[in-house]
């Protein structure tokens, strides 16, 4: 068995989902995209010009995108998130401030909130990136 992150892009971001990927790969050290696949002239779901299905890496692990243009009536919720743990303390600061800023939005501002008031790291922020994707960035201890 595998599980796999997939992000759909729907609504506002439909339209987006390339421009993501390629943002996600740049941002985040050993990424790449593996590939990226458009919908067929006429096919269900979308045009030419959006992305049926994107698959990247970001440090080894594997994700999935897509978009299409039904009126669905939900988009990315902070509910669900993405985790990011890294020991060193200038990559959350350079992963936080690439994600959070350029239309993004700070959640929880990076800051100490280790036990025994919260449990966090003692360096940990919570985001949200242009695209409404949420991330949660923690130092590890």
């Amino acid at each position: 068995m595998k599980t796999t992150t997939f992000l759909t892009f729907v609504g506002d971001q439909c339209g987006k989902a390339e421009e993501a990927i390629n943002f996600y790969t740049t941002v985040f050290p050993n990424s790449k995209i593996l590939s990226i696949t458009k919908y067929a002239e006429g096919q269900v779901g979308g045009t030419p010009d959006l992305v049926k299905l994107g698959v990247f890496t970001i440090n080894g692990t594997e994700y999935l995108l897509s978009e299409n243009n039904y009126k669905h009536a939900w988009s990315f919720s902070p509910g669900v998130s993405m985790y990011i743990e890294s020991n060193s303390e200038s990559e959350i600061d350079n992963l936080f401030e690439q994600l959070s800023s350029n239309g993004g939005k700070v959640m929880v501002p990076l800051a100490d909130y280790s036990a025994p008031n919260f449990g966090f790291g003692k360096k940990f922020g919570w985001c949200e990136d242009k695209y409404g994707v949420s991330w949660q960035i923690n130092l590890a201890e």
